[in-house]
C-alpha cells in the first residue's frame, strides 16, 4: 500500500477511524482523514493519532483532515476509502469511491496469512460480555500454547491496532455488530473457526426497514463456516434461524438438555450451566458443569452469555473444570451492569450499555432487592412495551431526557408507575435518584434507549453517569 492514496471516512471517538489511520500511515499511505463533526469534537481522536505518528518520527507522511464536511473529490481521488461502519453502505460519497474496505475488512485480508483461530460473536445485547468472557477463559489455554489471545472489534478496540503484534495460529476474539457485518458480506473474509450469536432483538429499526434485514446481516457471520466449526447460537425463534441456515457445527444453547447425543448447552435445576459437545475435535459427549450456578456476573440473562462463552471455549479445547472455574470468577466488563458504588446501603449499577428497551428489561429482572431505575433516552423506533412492563416492579423511575423517554413516559402513566423527569442534566437525575433511594436499595442506570442527544454515546453516558454519582453528595 505504500505511496497509495487512503480516506478514512469517519475518525469517530471509538478507535475504529483511529487504529485505521494509524495502521495506513505506518504502510506508508497518503491519508486523509474525513468527518462530518469538527476538529473540536474529535480533539481526543485527533490528538491521540498524532501521538501515535509522531512515535514513528519522521518514517509516516502526516496525515491530512477534512473536518466539518464530506467532499466527493476526495472520495473519486482516493485510491482506497475505509468506512466507518454506522455509514451507509448507499452513501453516495462511498458511490464515488474507487474501493472501499472497513478495519474489519481490511484486518481478515492483511492477517489471513498467519492463520488465526477467529472467534467471532454478534447478537443484539450480549455480544460485549459474551466476547470478553470467551477471551478471559481464553487466555489461559492460549498461554499452554505459546500463542497469544486478543480481543477486538465493535468493543471498541479495531483489531487493527493490534494486527503488527499478531504470531501465527493466535486466537482473535471479534465483536461484530451487524453493519459491521453486513460490510462483509459475500467477501469469503469471514471464516470463523467458533461463530456465537447472543439474543436477538429489534434494534436499529431506525436504520433497516424489517426485522429480517437486520438479522440478514447477522447471519453473515456464518456464511463461509463449514463442519470444521462451531456455530453456538440461542434455542429460540432467532437463534433457531442462524442454526438451521448455517453449515458450521450447530450447538444450541437453551433453558433445557438437548436430546441424548446432540450437543448443546443448558441450565441445571440449580441454575448451573451444562455443556455437551458431541461432534468436532474435542467432543466426548458427556455432559460437563461449565458455568457455576453462582458466578460473579448477576441475572439470568448474563448467565446465558457465560455458558454461550463456555461452549465456544470448550469447542476450542479447554477443559471443562477450568472453564467452570474462569468464567466462575469473570468480573463483568464496564458499562455492563456493572457496580460502581455501594454507598449509604444503596449498591448503584451502570448499565449504559442497555440500548434498548429489552436490554434494559433484563437488566430489572436481574434483582430482587428494591430499585429505583434511571432510564430513558432517544428512541430507535422502537417498542418500550417490555421496559414499562418490567419498570412497574421499581420504586420509582427517574426518566433522561429525549424522544425515547417521551414515549416510555405515556405508558408509565397508563400504567401508573411512579416517575420523574424527564431531566434534560445528568445532576438533576442524579439528585432525584439519591432522594428516592433508601438504604438496602439497588440504583439502576439503564437506559434502554440509544445516548444521543446529551452524550457522544453510550460510554460516554455511563462515564458521566459514574462520575456524577462518584463526586455526589448523600
Amino acid at each position: 500500500m505504500k505511496g497509495k492514496r487512503a480516506l478514512v471516512m469517519g475518525l469517530g471517538l471509538n478507535g475504529g477511524g483511529l487504529a485505521s489511520a494509524v495502521y495506513l500511515a505506518r504502510a506508508g499511505c497518503f491519508v486523509t482523514v474525513t468527518d462530518l463533526r469538527g476538529e473540536a469534537a474529535l480533539a481526543p481522536s485527533i490528538a491521540a493519532l498524532e501521538t501515535a505518528l509522531a512515535a514513528r518520527g519522521g518514517a509516516v507522511p502526516p496525515v491530512r483532515y477534512v473536518l466539518g464536511e464530506h467532499r466527493p473529490r476526495d472520495f473519486a481521488e482516493a485510491d482506497l476509502v475505509i468506512k466507518n461502519p454506522a455509514v451507509r453502505r448507499d452513501s453516495p460519497f462511498l458511490a464515488a469511491a474507487r474501493h472501499v474496505e472497513t478495519d474489519i475488512s481490511l484486518f481478515l485480508k492483511d492477517t489471513a496469512p498467519l492463520g488465526l483461530r477467529i472467534v467471532a460473536v454478534t447478537g443484539s445485547k450480549g455480544k460485549s460480555g459474551t466476547a470478553s468472557a470467551i477471551h478471559w477463559g481464553l487466555e489461559p489455554l492460549a498461554r499452554a500454547e505459546g500463542r497469544g489471545a486478543w480481543l477486538g472489534g465493535n468493543i471498541t478496540v479495531s483489531p487493527l491496532s493490534f494486527a503488527e503484534q499478531l504470531g501465527p495460529r493466535d486466537y482473535v476474539v471479534l465483536e461484530l455488530s451487524s453493519w459491521q457485518l453486513g460490510d462483509l458480506r459475500g467477501r469469503g473474509l469471514l471464516k470463523p473457526r467458533v461463530a456465537v450469536v447472543t439474543a436477538i432483538m429489534p434494534d436499529h429499526q431506525d436504520y433497516y426497514h424489517s426485522m429480517e434485514a437486520y438479522v440478514a446481516d447477522k447471519k453473515v457471520i456464518c456464511e463461509a463456516q463449514d463442519a470444521g466449526d462451531a456455530l453456538i447460537a440461542q434455542d429460540d425463534i432467532w437463534g433457531r434461524q442462524f442454526l438451521e441456515a448455517g453449515r458450521g457445527r450447530p450447538i444450541p444453547c437453551g433453558d433445557s438438555a438437548p436430546p441424548p447425543g446432540q450437543s448443546g448447552g443448558w441450565l441445571d435445576a440449580a441454575g448451573a450451566g451444562m455443556a455437551r459437545l458431541c461432534g468436532g475435535p474435542f467432543g466426548t459427549g458427556e455432559a460437563r458443569e461449565v458455568v457455576p450456578a453462582r458466578p460473579l456476573l448477576p441475572g439470568p440473562h448474563q448467565k446465558r452469555n457465560l455458558l454461550a462463552a463456555a461452549l465456544a471455549l470448550l469447542d476450542l479445547g479447554a477443559a471443562a473444570p477450568e472453564i467452570r472455574e474462569r468464567l466462575g470468577a469473570f468480573p463483568g466488563i464496564e458499562h455492563r451492569l456493572e457496580c460502581f458504588l455501594e454507598r449509604g446501603g444503596v449498591r448503584f449499577y451502570n448499565d449504559s450499555a442497555a440500548t434498548i428497551p429489552e436490554a434494559a428489561a433484563a437488566a430489572i429482572a436481574a434483582f430482587r432487592e428494591p430499585l429505583v431505575l434511571v432510564s430513558g433516552g432517544t428512541d430507535k423506533a422502537l417498542d418500550f412495551a417490555p421496559l414499562a412492563r418490567a419498570a412497574a416492579s421499581a420504586k420509582k423511575v427517574i426518566l433522561l431526557a429525549g424522544t425515547g423517554s417521551e414515549k416510555l413516559r405515556r405508558l408509565l402513566e397508563a400504567a401508573g408507575t411512579p416517575f420523574e423527569g424527564p431531566f434534560d442534566r445528568v445532576e438533576a437525575a442524579a439528585q432525584a435518584l439519591l432522594r428516592a433511594a433508601a438504604p438496602g436499595d439497588v440504583a439502576l442506570f439503564s437506559p434502554g434507549c440509544t445516548s444521543f442527544g446529551m452524550f457522544q454515546n453510550e460510554f460516554d453516558r455511563g462515564r458521566r453517569w459514574k462520575e456524577t454519582l462518584l463526586h455526589a453528595e448523600f
